[in-house]
């Protein structure tokens, strides 16, 4: 597919001035600092991206200027004062209503009395639009449960204008016909999806033209609000498309309670890499995170998802098949025969159908962001190529000159199935996903080589068998976390 993928970072607010201030250093020095740890980050996971956009790059500073003034002339913003509660870590105001139990109704955090001249938006102008659109593109907030929240908890009861510029703040982008005013810093951030594929005001790049609207965002549940209330209706304001679906995903917990720096139990990619390697990392967060409720990451979880699913299902059915095939013909890959035995026909014919099978489950799953349900038709297929080798026993077929034949075809069998888990695998698991196509060395490595069973090529030499995955001593593990 010729995909596009942006992401990035939100750079501008209170929260950052703030905690620049207290390091001693300027925020353009602090957010310098934390964009450069997000990018090792995503290095060190092998996360690959397009565009990684930054809300301080000068072109989307200048389009948001210019989108800002052209949203003032053109009567959505006006000027006035804000008086409210205001939530630091989310930059969120609050009426006292909205507040849960005096606390932030989004962190649970303490709040505080705000007020300032402000330039609003005119949200509850768009109200009936934004309703109409959603109740006609019901695929436009994914999963239902988040829509459902949208409109019965925050679009129905009526929406209020929105605070879109500071004057208590001065990290921001200033207006340019008010210059003691920065943009407030939802109207900023949300506009880096077109800015950062050259939309402007004054005219937008062919780039634009090609990619806009998005087919999808993904972000966090917490912050859909703004994404599909705030964001398409300045999109509609803008006359421009809206984006064809807001994905909101929900959290990865450590245990059962969210992460929190205050509390300290953050979880950082890096110190998990290092204990258990980055596919160990991918594939426990990718298996662990349900379609719509909350994941659990627990170190305990963690070993016993590694240990099962990867070192003893996955590593062991690539490295001892491969072994087997060294073993019994040098390591080269034999051709398959039709069974002679109706049993043994039908087995053969179940393991290259529920190959095929097994691509459309995790396409479908995927198309619909069940990550861990496609992960899981995959492992479920390393299950039955590992059940094919007890029903098969290669190691009672070696022992008799006649069935050399047969056992060559039950290896390519398994041989043929690893590469469909090799393939399928690698979106997940790059550099495992690599390492099992290499060991058999595989031609065909394309997702449309999956489309039908027999891909391997026969006498195709295999690389030495070495261990993918090898299991992880458990006391061992927890020892190294303990710092004993």
């Amino acid at each position: 597919f010729d995909v596009f993928f942006m992401t990035g970072t939100d750079e501008h607010g209170q929260k950052v001035e703030r905690l620049a201030a207290e390091k001693g250093v300027t925020p353009k020095e602090f957010v310098d600092e934390v964009t450069a740890g997000i990018k090792d980050i995503y290095a060190k996971l092998n996360i690959s991206y397009d565009k990684f956009i930054r809300t301080t790059d000068k072109q989307h500073e200048e389009v948001v200027a210019a989108v800002f003034e052209k949203l003032y002339n053109q009567g959505d913003i006006y000027k006035s004062a804000y008086e409210g509660m205001y939530c630091t870590p989310c930059e969120s105001f609050w009426t006292e209503t909205q507040l849960a139990e005096a606390k932030c109704p989004d962190c649970g955090r303490e709040v505080s009395a705000a007020k300032e001249e402000a330039y609003f938006f005119k949200l509850s102008n768009y109200q009936t639009r934004l309703e109409e659109f959603i109740e006609t593109n019901p695929d436009f907030i994914y999963p239902e449960s988040r829509k459902k929240e949208m409109l019965n908890n925050f679009i129905k009861p009526g929406l209020q204008d929105l605070c879109v510029s500071r004057t208590s703040v001065k990290w921001g982008i200033q207006l340019p016909f008010d210059p003691k005013h920065v943009v407030y810093v939802w109207l900023d951030a949300l506009l880096n999806y077109v800015t950062g594929i050259g939309y402007s005001p004054s005219g937008s790049s062919q780039q634009y033209k090609e990619l806009w609207p998005a087919d999808v965002h993904i972000i966090g549940k917490d912050i859909v609000r703004f994404h599909t209330i705030y964001w398409p209706i300045f999109l509609m304001a803008l006359e421009q498309p809206l984006p064809k679906q807001v994905y909101g995903h929900p959290w990865l917990l450590f245990g059962s309670d969210k992460m929190s720096k205050s509390r300290g139990n953050v979880k950082y990619a890096d110190e998990l890499i290092e204990l258990f390697g980055v596919d160990a990392v991918r594939y426990y967060v990718l298996a662990e995170m349900p379609h719509a409720t909350d994941g659990s990451l627990t170190y305990e979880a963690i070993i016993e998802r590694y240990n099962t699913d990867l070192a003893n299902t996955l590593g062991n059915l690539v490295n001892r098949t491969i072994s087997m095939n060294f073993k019994y013909f040098d390591g080269v890959v034999q051709a398959p025969q039709v069974a002679d035995l109706p049993e043994q026909k039908a087995l053969d014919e179940e393991i290259a159908a529920m190959a095929v099978a097994t691509v459309k489950t995790a396409d479908k799953a995927i198309e619909q962001y069940r990550i861990a349900d496609g992960l899981n038709a995959i492992l479920s297929y390393a299950r039955r190529l590992n059940k094919y080798i007890d029903e098969t026993t290669p190691w009672v077929l070696a022992k008799d000159e006649a069935q050399k034949p047969r056992l060559g075809t039950v290896l390519y069998n398994l041989l043929e199935g690893i590469r469909f888990l090799g393939v399928l695998l690698a979106p997940f698991m790059p550099a495992a996903g690599e390492e099992i196509l290499r060991q058999i060395n595989a031609g065909a490595k394309t997702y449309a080589s999956l489309q039908a069973f027999g891909g391997l090529e026969v006498g195709t030499v295999l690389q030495k068998p070495e261990p993918i995955f090898n299991r992880l001593d458990a006391e061992k593990i927890q020892k190294e976390i303990a710092g004993e």
